[in-house]
């Protein structure tokens, strides 16, 4: 009880710290002004994060979109396809990809994606697609290892009642043990969109960091972690009190998320 509470006294203290901080600029600017607008120029208190709002949720989306079949898919294969022998070898690859440093995949991005992207595409470099990539890269071992546990919990009478009613494997796999899974994968695609939307340091190195409406795929973006990271060691005042209010968007993109994964997870 008292480790439970521990937690849950924890998460609350942060919470509060962050908004005691953060709610003074709600008065100062306004909450439409500030969650509406789409100038952040702190130089000129101007402090609308709407395209900070914006940037996050395409980054996540975007890596999402990316990610998750390619996560998928490598859960079908490592559960129901692959032999032991290659499983000892995918499965561990799998989860180093979740122990490697954030900034490893934004060195990655630097030195092979940008400039992969920029000799495709043309411009900098710098934008949604090189962020979409390194991020689907790292919510890949999250949703893949989540996905996989669910696959592995659908009831083995399920796939004997598909072969015994003449069902290939493949269509075992597609008509019936994805179906069976798919609380348990949706929630792991909810867990992986939480990690997107929280990243930094990697998202840092290869966005751009223009805090405006991207024009393509290719245009360079800014995210709410992004612009915190940046901008924390130097602001002040009013600066200091709108990055503290973007922590308080993040707890409550957090709390969606989580409560998206609870959400599923009852109706299942």
């Amino acid at each position: 009880m008292l480790c439970a509470l521990a937690a849950v006294i924890g998460a609350l203290l942060v919470f509060i710290f962050v908004s005691v901080k953060g709610l003074p600029i709600f008065r100062h600017v306004g909450l439409t002004e500030l969650l509406f607008s789409l100038n952040w120029t702190p130089s000129k208190s101007q402090f609308g994060i709407l395209p900070l709002i914006i940037g996050s949720f395409l980054v996540t989306l975007g890596a999402l979109a990316l990610g998750a079949p390619m996560a998928i898919l490598t859960a079908v294969f490592l559960s129901e396809v692959a032999p032991k022998s290659v499983q000892k070898i995918v499965r561990p690859a799998v989860e180093l990809l979740a122990g490697i440093p954030s900034v490893i995949y934004g060195f990655f991005g630097l030195i092979i994606v940008i400039p992969v992207v920029r000799s495709l595409f043309g411009g900098s470099g710098f934008g949604l697609l090189t962020g979409w990539i390194v991020l689907a890269i790292m919510i890949l071992p999250t949703i893949a290892t989540i996905s996989e546990d669910a696959i592995r919990a659908v009831p083995r009478s399920y796939r004997e009642a598909s072969f015994g009613m003449g069902a290939t494997k493949w269509q075992t796999i597609w008509r019936v043990i994805l179906p069976a899974a798919k609380t348990g994968i949706i929630g792991a695609a909810i867990l992986g969109m939480g990690r997107a939307v929280g990243e930094t340091m990697a998202v840092l190195m290869v966005l751009g960091n223009a805090p405006i409406l991207p024009k393509s795929i290719v245009g360079p973006v800014a995210t709410l972690t992004s612009i915190i990271a940046l901008d924390m060691s130097y602001a002040s005042g009013d600066h200091q009190t709108a990055l503290f209010a973007m922590g308080i968007v993040l707890f409550l993109i957090s709390f969606l998320f989580v409560g998206g994964v609870r959400f599923v997870s009852r109706r299942a």
